[in-house]
């Protein structure tokens, strides 16, 4: 597939940017030569079209070659997603159809993840993702709908392929993604681990995708050593009690 169906699907999605960062891989260095000669032809061709081009034109930034430790955090998350993607699909052959089904549903998981509070309040139960960049808002998935009597055999057992695949990767990168938010301190000082008022994530199983259990700690319990074993954790819908090796705190959005 070529770069320019790439382009066009990104900027349908998030509109067109001021400056890309990517690896040195070839198909991205090979991307910025054909934009490259892109632009120069449209500026040759004079016109409007060449005053929107040079004014909406973007550049792409390149990390030293072979080092993708130069990407930082968002090199880990693809490298992540990646491997788990992998792992998820194995030997499983799909059609172009159900591939473009399944990586827009990923992005959607990877798109959904909390990444902090958004405010102090104390009543403020929702946690900022990449979403409400996107769109304003969370990104929900909809309800599994029951499909009608009259499809045929073939199809529904490749929907039902593709949406265990989805529910797969699903519980896999939620489990490691709640995991990384959860403070991995050597012991090297002491720390309190929750306290009351903060907004967490709950590791909680079986949920569906993009479905995250979220709520405040409304009180800690103290266990026979005196540390915070046990954390009551207020959702919009109920209140549960949970250990904390079960919590992820989330820090305050500046």
């Amino acid at each position: 597939m070529r770069f320019g169906w790439h382009s066009k699907r990104f900027v349908s999605r998030r509109g067109i940017p001021e400056k890309v960062w990517c690896d040195n891989a070839t198909n991205f260095v090979g991307a910025d030569r054909h934009m490259r000669e892109f632009r120069a032809r449209l500026e040759e061709q004079g016109g409007g079209i060449a005053t929107f081009a040079s004014r909406r034109g973007f550049e792409f930034a390149f990390i030293p070659p072979r080092a993708p430790h130069f990407g930082g955090l968002w090199e880990a998350g693809v490298k992540s997603a990646k491997h788990l993607f992998l792992r998820t699909v194995g030997e499983d052959i799909l059609t172009a159809e159900e591939l473009g089904t399944l990586l827009t549903s990923v992005e959607a998981v990877l798109n959904s993840r909390p990444l902090g509070a958004i405010s102090t309040d104390p009543n403020d139960g929702e946690a900022l993702s990449p979403g409400h960049l996107l769109i304003g808002g969370p990104l929900l998935a909809p309800p599994s709908a029951a499909l009608p009597d009259q499809v045929s055999p073939t199809c529904l057992r490749r929907w039902r392929s593709v949406s265990c695949l989805r529910n797969r990767f699903w519980q896999r990168w939620s489990r490691e993604y709640v995991s990384s938010l959860q403070a991995k301190n050597k012991w090297h000082q002491e720390v309190t681990n929750v306290a009351v008022g903060a907004l967490v994530v709950v590791a909680e199983d079986n949920l569906p995708p993009q479905q995250w259990m979220i709520g405040r700690i409304v009180a800690v319990h103290v266990g026979a050593d005196g540390k915070i074993r046990v954390a009551d954790v207020k959702t919009k819908d109920t209140t549960y009690r949970r250990a904390v090796h079960r919590l992820a705190v989330l820090p305050v959005a500046c």
